[in-house]
């Protein structure tokens, strides 16, 4: 079994963590630091709860002046580097943490520090209460660092941005209006980085679900620029192509079912316990001459605590299908138990999608 992120914080990380941070703030009190740390709750705080008590406590040993504070943290960064450390090393996201927590009202301060501290760890996440007090100049810096020499920094033009970010605070302004990111992915489009454009591809995603009409204007207007940007089009693409919006299909090649057929849609496992698998199998067939480009999929609707279905897409494969070409597929879907999804017994149906076309669905039952 992996070992859970939070068991990053050990004692070996902060031994060394502290013999670092007290090259350069030689009063640092560690014993008194590691006490405070180690309190009658720290066992049971999980990942984000113990990277803001660290930040808390690490506060609680420095000194009561803002700038001061973020003058020692930037210059403990070039000393953990130099004693091992690694940049973008999840465990020092509390150091961001401490510039959302304390800097709030020391705005040039701590958007100074931001740009240099996300070159070592990202600050996607302590950047958005920032945007959300100070909209407009908070935009216009992300502007300004999409066109930033390092990369990291470009990458937090888009990251801090995105309106859906996951495990951060939601941007409500932006996901109404997305008009003052688009500037911002416009510069990073064809970023040398993919690191970047990545970033840049789930921020268009995330605009997409409030948005959809906006991302595909976009996609046209950018589509064919380059091989890396159709790429990157094409992941920014996932939930308009699941949501089967035939626009975006034909634009990335997927064109008309016609002369597609499926056959023999049967499910082999009718009732399943959970803990074992859905298993189906369908014959899909190519009646055109010429190869098609298919997107198959398949939906998948799960039971909820209402008695309601929900419905969730999964991705079979993207490829051409011979003409005149007769091909079986066959899936197995597990019914594990696992933390995103609670399982429910009762009905479920499964269908197939291609290119959007959503085809008939099927019964099975999950029982416990």
């Amino acid at each position: 079994m992996a070992e859970l992120l939070k068991n990053r914080y050990n004692e070996a990380f902060f031994k060394k963590f502290i013999a670092a941070f007290q090259k350069v703030k030689p009063d640092f009190e560690h014993q008194s630091f590691l006490t405070h740390i180690y309190d009658d709750t720290w066992e049971s705080r999980e990942l984000k709860q113990r990277m803001r008590h660290i930040s808390t406590v690490l506060q609680a040993h420095l000194s009561d002046d803002f700038e001061d504070n973020v003058t020692v943290l930037l210059n403990a960064i070039p000393q953990l580097l130099k004693d091992g450390f690694k940049a973008d090393s999840l465990e020092f996201i509390f150091l961001a943490d401490f510039i959302e927590i304390y800097g709030l009202n020391h705005y040039e301060t701590s958007i100074k520090a931001i740009e240099k501290m996300t070159q070592f760890v990202s600050c996607e996440f302590a950047v958005r209460p920032f945007i959300i007090k100070y909209e407009k100049p908070m935009m216009a810096q992300m502007l300004s660092w999409s066109n930033h020499s390092h990369a990291s920094v470009r990458r937090l033009a888009s990251e801090g941005c995105r309106p859906r970010l996951p495990w951060a605070i939601a941007l409500p302004a932006l996901k109404k209006d997305a008009n003052s990111i688009i500037s911002i992915l416009d510069n990073l489009k064809t970023d040398s980085s993919e690191y970047v454009r990545r970033s840049v591809a789930n921020n268009l995603n995330d605009i997409s679900k409030d948005h959809p009409l906006m991302v595909i204007e976009l996609i046209k207007k950018w589509k064919g620029q380059s091989k890396a940007t159709d790429a990157l089009l094409k992941h920014a693409s996932r939930t308009l192509l699941k949501a089967g919006k035939s626009e975006v299909m034909q634009l990335f090649g997927f064109g008309s079912i016609e002369n597609i057929e499926l056959k023999d849609f049967k499910i082999h496992t009718p009732c399943l316990k959970i803990g074992e698998s859905l298993i189906f199998s369908f014959k899909l067939i190519n009646r055109d001459a010429v190869p098609l480009k298919l997107r198959l999929e398949y939906g998948m609707y799960y039971q909820k605590a209402n008695g309601t279905l929900s419905k969730k897409v999964f991705k079979i494969s993207e490829k051409e299908y011979k003409g005149h070409s007769a091909t079986e597929i066959k899936r197995l879907q597990p019914f594990k138990v696992i933390s995103t999804r609670r399982l429910h017994a009762g009905l479920h149906q499964v269908s197939v999608i291609v290119n959007g076309t959503e085809h008939e669905k099927l019964d099975f039952q999950l029982v416990h």
